[in-house]
Parts: structure tokens; C-alpha cells; sequence
């Protein structure tokens, strides 16, 4: 995925300095920037191309609350490369998600890269008879370290899969689809604008010997419009996951509704505590209602069924 780099020049009082740097990458943050780095200018951020919208920024930047600050910004092209190289070749420790039944019993599951295999000699024992999924990411999200996928797999765990369809939305890696197939989805469908992300997701399918009930398809959330589930229902998704952010989560839950079955369930996350009450009021207007949130370290999952 190619990426711009947008230069943040950043001009206020010093005490005022870093709350300036602070309201900008949350400002940024509403026009689809996903990461900011320190530079000599104030701030640097990067925001995928297809998902730049400058005049959003601009409006935004524009209505700036520290009147004696200003903001400006420069675009340029980011150097095309290997965002997670090193990451990829160091791989990842292996990660616990545990989740807490109703009668008191517990399931638990581990992510794993091909390089740190779970150990009986350490807290993986507990998953000799538990769930294990192999992750090799390359250039994609998704691999149990970030919040966000952590709560989502934690309400996988709770619920009960069997026979179901899932729809994962921004697939990534593909782990959310690999988790509810291990946990007795009869299918699941994915899609990512990403193409070495709906590659990877596929790769991982088959490492995890899921593939024959997974589908991973290249495109954004118009493919919705005609998307039908592998048993032939134009709109039959028992299962919706969303771990994207906050605006593009806002512009498709209309077409996440169109797919959901009678009774379904949406999960949603990839957002911070301050976006629920407009996520909430989205939710609602397409006659559906929150009906758990679970928040870590400011990020925040909802669940989300019919009124």
C-alpha cells in the first residue's frame, strides 16, 4: 500500500507547543492518518493514498482551538517500502487471549509466528487442548499485538460459532476470519483494499489449513453491494467484523447492515473511546443498538446487535 507523508509546520507559543502536537495528529486522526512521528518541523503523518482527503484536513486545521497557534501542512509521496521489515524478519511473541464462559469455564487461544512456538514450559501450557493459530504477516495488520484485535478476538471466544458465516471487513492478515473458522464458522469472507493483504490473509488460510472455507477477496466495501454469502443468500452474514477506523467504519456501516442477516451481530473496533458516541448514533439510525463495549488502553470494541 502506498502512502503519503504530510509535514505538519506547526507554529505556537512553547507552552503551548506540545498540546498543539497533540490536537493535530487527533485532528489528522479524523481524516484516516494512521501513525505520526516527531520532526523538526512539529509533526510528520502518514495516511494511505486512496484514503487522503485533503479538504477534510483542511476544514479541520482550519477550525484549529488554540486560537494563538497555527497549523500548516506539506504532501509528499512516502518512500515505498516495507513498513513491518524488520518486523517481519524478528517475528512476534507469541500472544495469549483468554475469555471467561458464562458457567465459569474458560477458552483460550494463542497467536503464534512460525518463529516463537508455544512452549509447555511457560503460560502457553494451558493450550494443550485450547486453540492455536499460526500468523506469518507481510505489509499487513493483524496479528493479536494491537488492542483493538485483541477484544475482538476475546468476544470471538464468547460466542458461539458453529455453523455460522462471517464477513471480515479489512481483513488484513486474515486473523479474525482464521480465529471464528478454528472456533466452528462454516465460512468466512473477507475483503481488504490491500492487495498483499488479501494475498496475505489467503497465505494464512492455508498455514492454518482453513482455506477451503475462506474467502479473500481484493476491494473496498462496495464489493458489499453484491456480495452473496457461498450458500447463495444475497444478504446472509450471521457474523460482521470491522477492526478499521473511526471514518471509514462511519461511511460503511450502511452496506455492513445491508449484509446482515436477521439476528446478526456487527463488532467493531480500530477507534478510541471518544468516537462511540458517534459510531453509537450511526448504529442507531440504521436500527441496530451497542450491546457491550469493551475498552483497552483507550481503544474501544462494540458489539452490536438489532433494536
Amino acid at each position: 500500500m502506498k502512502y503519503y507523508k504530510t509535514i505538519f509546520h506547526i507554529s505556537a507559543p512553547e507552552g503551548l507547543f506540545q498540546d498543539a502536537i497533540d490536537i493535530t495528529s487527533a485532528l489528522a486522526g479524523e481524516a484516516g492518518f494512521e501513525s505520526f512521528e516527531d520532526c523538526e518541523e512539529g509533526l510528520c503523518g502518514y495516511v494511505q493514498q486512496p484514503l487522503f482527503d485533503r479538504s477534510m484536513l483542511e476544514q479541520l486545521l482550519s477550525d484549529f482551538p488554540l486560537p494563538s497557534c497555527n497549523v500548516t501542512f506539506s504532501v509528499e509521496e512516502a518512500e515505498y517500502r516495507d513498513w513491518n521489515e524488520q518486523w517481519e524478519e524478528e517475528g512476534f511473541e507469541p500472544i495469549v487471549v483468554s475469555s471467561t464462559m458464562p458457567d465459569g469455564s474458560s477458552k483460550t487461544l494463542v497467536i503464534h509466528d512460525g518463529r516463537h512456538l508455544p512452549s509447555d514450559n511457560s503460560q502457553l501450557s494451558v493450550l494443550n487442548s485450547q486453540f492455536s493459530i499460526e500468523i506469518d504477516a507481510k505489509m499487513a495488520f493483524g496479528t493479536g499485538t494491537h488492542e483493538t484485535t485483541r477484544m475482538i478476538v476475546g468476544e470471538l471466544l464468547n460466542m458461539d460459532l458453529s455453523g455460522k458465516h462471517v464477513l471480515d471487513c479489512g481483513t488484513g492478515t486474515g486473523i479474525l476470519s482464521i480465529v471464528a473458522l478454528k472456533l466452528g464458522a462454516a465460512h468466512a469472507t473477507g475483503y481488504d483494499i490491500d492487495e498483499w493483504s488479501a494475498d496475505n490473509a489467503r497465505h494464512n488460510a492455508v498455514i492454518n489449513r482453513v482455506d477451503e472455507r475462506f474467502t479473500s477477496l481484493l476491494g473496498d466495501a462496495t464489493l458489499l453491494d453484491t456480495l452473496t454469502t457461498p450458500d447463495g443468500s444475497p444478504s446472509g452474514f450471521d457474523l460482521v467484523l470491522a477492526n478499521i477506523n473511526r471514518n471509514i467504519l462511519l461511511a460503511d456501516m450502511p452496506r455492513f447492515r445491508q449484509q446482515m442477516r436477521p439476528g446478526a451481530t456487527l463488532i467493531l473496533s480500530g477507534f478510541y473511546t471518544s468516537d462511540v458516541p458517534l459510531l453509537t448514533e450511526k448504529a442507531q439510525s440504521l436500527g441496530l443498538k451497542v450491546i457491550k463495549q469493551n475498552t483497552d488502553d483507550n481503544w474501544t470494541c462494540l458489539v452490536i446487535g438489532e433494536q
